[in-house]
């Protein structure tokens, strides 16, 4: 009998992805890289949602002036820096319209972080967790690192964006598929909203809808809202301060980002807002996986939500976005080729069925052999120079084949709006294609 170890042999085989695997946002960036070497010019990276521009003044003076006081180069607390803490809540307070007591905050390192506490706090090898289809892609493996299966639910495909501009409200839940995912190992739902890649804006409707099944089946709700800053409807519905259903509030974890909300994404700080008897299995895992979240930084985002409150940072941030999807989408309505209109974050789902792509386009492996929006991708960015996320990445394998999202490319428009005003000028090439 040989001693020699099998890694395969110890590796769960039912994860999402795979050792080895290579990640779409390794495999996209690479074409990227390799194609700009080849073309020697700049290609617009439209993929992966970074931001092209540094966080706001007041928030980089915070760090600075963080970074000068030993206390905040030490540990945090785990629970997190009390200033933010109290920032925190006066933020939620402030959105849901009541007071929200400081012991119903988690400060986590990103908001995925916290995801992944709210997951190992309350799943168990052989429970059950519903995702919303597209998901973003690291709920998955979260998920299953705890020993839970996730069952998917769809959000349905319109098909009329086929042909036509659509919006969030046309990217419906399938309510019967929800019910018949549930059963007596269902633990929680996760919930995204405003939703990446589509851009919906879940209504106050199906939120209470949602919430409904939710309490009827004794189960938790994950509400995704790191784009909360983000939305470009006349309000922002949360599942945590519905008038038609208060008590939905009392099961739900609602999940923000500082990184999302001042363009700092490598700042890694997301914070858990929950009802104070649930949220201490957050903090327990927390504890268990981090212990604690950057202290400079941590105080650096108390101080910036105090300043961006004083000069209505976030809705000007706001119009400043509205501005930038008036520039990037200017061009798919002159090429007459369809997108989901954002409700909000900062993504644009297009329709790329019209191209007309020559049959013999060689692609390498292992884009050859992907599905048709991963072509439209490489396609893309080496004859366009423009680059975008192949949006079946958020199905599961065996939903991509012949999904409607096999067709579309997803933008991010978190740039300067000289990049996008830079695609522009690239993407009008495609009136050559249709």
């Amino acid at each position: 009998m040989s001693n020699k170890l099998d890694p395969e042999s110890l590796h769960n085989p039912y994860f999402y992805y795979k050792p080895g695997q290579k990640d779409i946002w390794s495999l996209i960036n690479e074409t990227a890289a390799q194609a700009q070497q080849e073309l020697g010019k700049p290609i617009v990276n439209l993929g992966q949602g970074f931001f092209s521009y540094s966080p706001p003044d007041f928030a980089i003076d915070a760090v600075t002036e963080a970074l000068s006081k030993p206390q905040f180069n030490q540990y945090a607390p785990a629970r997190g820096n009390p200033n933010l803490i109290g920032e925190v809540a006066k933020l939620y307070s402030k959105a849901f319209g009541r007071v929200v007591d400081p012991s119903e905050i988690q400060i986590t390192t990103g908001a995925n972080e916290g995801m992944f506490s709210v997951f190992f706090g309350f799943l168990t090898p052989g429970d059950e967790a519903i995702v919303f289809e597209p998901f973003f892609d690291q709920y998955i493996p979260n998920i299953e690192m705890t020993g839970a299966k996730v069952k998917y639910v769809q959000l349905k495909y319109p098909q009329k964006f086929n042909n036509e501009v659509v919006s969030g409200n046309d990217w419906t839940i399938d309510w019967e598929g929800l019910e018949n995912a549930i059963t007596d190992k269902t633990k929680l739902i996760v919930l995204n909203t405003p939703h990446n890649p589509i851009g919906k804006v879940f209504t106050q409707d199906e939120l209470v809808r949602l919430g409904e099944i939710v309490i009827k089946n004794n189960l938790i709700l994950v509400s995704d809202e790191v784009y909360d800053n983000l939305y470009f409807t006349p309000d922002f519905p949360r599942p945590a301060n519905l008038a038609k259903l208060p008590e939905l509030a009392q099961r739900t974890f609602t999940v923000g980002s500082a990184g999302k909300s001042f363009a700092a994404t490598g700042w890694r700080i997301g914070y858990i807002h929950g009802p104070a008897n649930l949220l201490k299995y957050v903090t327990a895992a927390h504890t268990r996986i981090c212990f604690s979240t950057p202290a400079p930084l941590q105080e650096a985002v108390a101080r910036g939500l105090v300043e961006a409150d004083k000069i209505d940072y976030f809705a000007n941030t706001r119009k400043d976005y509205i501005k930038k999807y008036e520039i990037f989408t200017k061009v798919f309505d002159e090429l007459g080729l369809p997108y989901t209109t954002a409700q909000g974050a900062y993504f644009l789902l297009v329709n790329l069925a019209k191209l007309k792509i020559p049959q013999d386009y060689t692609y390498p492996e292992p884009i050859a052999s992907k599905t048709l929006d991963f072509k439209l991708a490489y396609w893309l960015i080496k004859e366009i120079g423009v680059v975008g996320i192949p949006p079946t990445e958020f199905l599961t394998p065996d939903h991509r084949e012949g999904h409607g999202l096999e067709k579309t490319l997803r933008f991010a428009v978190c740039k300067d709006d000289s990049v996008l005003e830079e695609a522009v000028q690239r993407l009008r090439k495609l009136k050559d294609y249709l």
